[in-house]
């Protein structure tokens, strides 16, 4: 009989996920938004019910028997997830993890606890905040989102009522996060765990547009930083993890490396990043399957990542600031893994759905075209 999975979500984000499932004989369950949802077309079920419905969803699943239940490349479906599976006896994290994954002022605080690398902070709720003690420049983000939205460099205290405001209304809760800005370059860091054992998987470098709203314009695998910068970032990224009691499945951490070699944690996410980073750029620089292995962990089955390739890959995004890389998506390029202009007009990003375009590569050497 085949496994029942129920997958969170049906956008462009899940459509990885899905189609992975699908190939390996597994009957999939989506639940989504039905705007947007484009694998409604390509899962075996879709259900229109919005993700943060947690008993909605619950009792559909209890309905259909599922197997196991899991997401990628979005924060908003974790509590629902954790939710889920808690309530079925399923393989996930635990709900109350799930609330601190996807609030950053929670976050932190557990980071805090942990005694993990973390700049000073401050939640706001109104643009009224004791920045007493703090350093400019500060960054504002809403606490509960991704993707860039909201995000504002603050350079002087005049500034940041408004930064504050925008943060606030990109927010679901309504709420900001204040803190001060570390100044370096940026990566992210893949990993899978089960039962609270981490594997990292790739360390991936991050181009931006930079202040004020540090848009991801491209991402490269594996990254060029020094083995003992890597060995520092995988050490804080396990004790990010942990802190978080992040045991099961796929995460995202991120961090800021200044020009000393400090490693400050920036967020970390329960699940797998975007931007193709963990459905495409991980398996194509390392060999390993990373959406198989999320799958085979929501089902309750595990085996230790092998990584066998040792390739470069990466993603480019195609907006106004990238406007230099569009002759590579008319021609043949030998590193083309796959890639798609959506739209021909190209703006200015402050956030990341203002990108136009992407081109995935893989290479025996890292592609550098900006």
């Amino acid at each position: 009989m085949k496994k029942k999975l129920a997958i969170i979500g049906a956008s462009y984000l899940q459509l990885p996920l899905v189609e992975r499932a699908k190939k390996t004989g597994i009957e999939t369950h989506c639940f989504a938004w039905s705007e947007g949802a484009i694998c409604k077309e390509i899962a075996d079920f879709f259900y229109p019910i919005s993700i943060l419905e947690k008993d909605d969803i619950l009792q559909k699943c209890i309905d259909i028997k599922i197997d196991g239940i899991t997401t990628i490349a979005t924060d908003m479906a974790v509590p629902t997830i954790c939710y889920v599976a808690e309530k079925m006896n399923l393989v996930s994290n635990s709900f109350i993890s799930s609330l601190a994954s996807t609030n950053k002022n929670e976050m932190r605080n557990a980071f805090k606890n942990g005694n993990c690398s973390i700049p000073k902070f401050i939640e706001a709720n109104n643009n009224e905040v004791n920045i007493k003690d703090f350093k400019f420049p500060l960054i504002v983000k809403p606490v509960d989102r991704s993707g860039s939205r909201g995000v504002t460099k603050v350079l002087f205290e005049n500034q940041l009522p408004e930064a504050i405001n925008y943060a606030i209304s990109e927010s679901f809760c309504k709420k900001a996060i204040v803190e001060e800005y570390i100044d370096g370059v940026e990566v992210s860091v893949e990993t899978i765990s089960y039962k609270g054992e981490h594997t990292i998987l790739a360390i991936t470098d991050k181009v931006t547009t930079g202040p004020p709203h540090f848009v991801e314009l491209a991402h490269h695998q594996p990254s060029s930083l020094s083995n003992e910068i890597q060995e520092k970032i995988e050490s804080e990224t396990i004790k990010c993890l942990n802190a978080l009691n992040i045991n099961f499945g796929a995460g995202h951490s991120e961090f800021k490396i200044t020009s000393t070699g400090e490693v400050y944690v920036i967020e970390v996410g329960a699940r797998m990043g975007g931007d193709f980073i963990g459905s495409h750029l991980v398996e194509l620089s390392t060999g390993y399957d990373f959406l198989e292995g999320v799958i085979n962990i929501a089902l309750g089955n595990y085996e230790k990542p092998i990584l066998k390739n040792n390739n470069f890959s990466g993603v480019y995004f195609l907006c106004k600031e990238t406007e230099e890389i569009l002759p590579y998506f008319s021609q043949i390029n030998t590193f083309d893994i796959q890639k798609e202009i959506q739209n021909t007009t190209l703006k200015n990003s402050t956030n990341s759905n203002d990108r136009s375009g992407y081109l995935i590569y893989q290479d025996i050497k890292k592609i550098n075209l900006l």
